[in-house]
């Protein structure tokens, strides 16, 4: 058995620095948005100078990637537990209310990977790869679910074209239903989430869980 190596208080330090500042960030972007975002800010808050600061995240692009990859591997997680504690495995209804209590968990780390793209920002692949296996879960619960519904020439065109993860294309209908479960829950959550139901005298539960219903209808 491999032995677990040691951290150094240097290597302990270090971390606990990233934490920090990742924390400062997270409050800087709940305040005026992820495009807003300051390295020279979040060291002031610190008492640090910037330079300093660079030691620990070389950009600001690679402290948001930082926390984009820290968003997608929590909602992956998520989805995870989700499955192992169905019954049925990748079960869809669990993963719809385990999508919805996360997003509520923290809003801001919703709108970080589901919002408003950061302006000139682009994400490597390695967080592309986690967004993947996210959408790899819901295919796996879509495909478990018996279907007679018509191939549509578009989910025909998405399953020549796109390969989710492994290598392994869904079938067509699986694949049209997850994009179609996606976009609609991710529809209703970002209102929600953006308070935009304030005031209409509804539910907001009852609609997410009447919008999840007619899909699995």
């Amino acid at each position: 058995m491999a032995e677990t190596r040691t951290r150094t208080p240097r290597e302990r330090y270090r971390t606990q620095v990233r934490t920090e500042i990742k924390e400062r960030a997270w409050e800087q972007m709940a305040a005026a948005g992820a495009s807003a975002l300051s390295l020279n800010a979040i060291a002031k808050q610190m008492g640090m100078s910037g330079p300093a600061l660079y030691r620990y995240f070389a950009s600001r692009d690679d402290l948001i990637t930082e926390l984009i990859r820290d968003a997608y591997r929590s909602l992956a997680d998520t989805f995870r537990r989700a499955t192992s504690e169905s019954e049925s495995g990748a079960d869809l209804a669990a993963l719809a209310h385990a999508l919805r209590g996360w997003a509520l968990e923290d809003p801001q780390r919703y709108f970080l990977i589901y919002g408003t793209p950061v302006p000139g920002y682009h994400a490597p692949d390695d967080v592309t790869a986690i967004a993947s296996e996210i959408m790899a879960t819901l295919l796996d619960a879509c495909a478990a679910i018996p279907s007679d519904t018509p191939v549509t020439p578009f989910a025909a065109h998405l399953e020549d074209h796109r390969q989710w993860a492994d290598g392994h294309p869904a079938p067509s209908a699986a694949l049209h239903r997850a994009l179609t479960v996606w976009t609609r829950l991710h529809g209703v959550l970002s209102l929600e989430l953006a308070g935009h139901f304030t005031g209409m005298g509804f539910d907001s539960v009852q609609l997410f869980t009447a919008e999840l219903d007619d899909l699995l209808a």
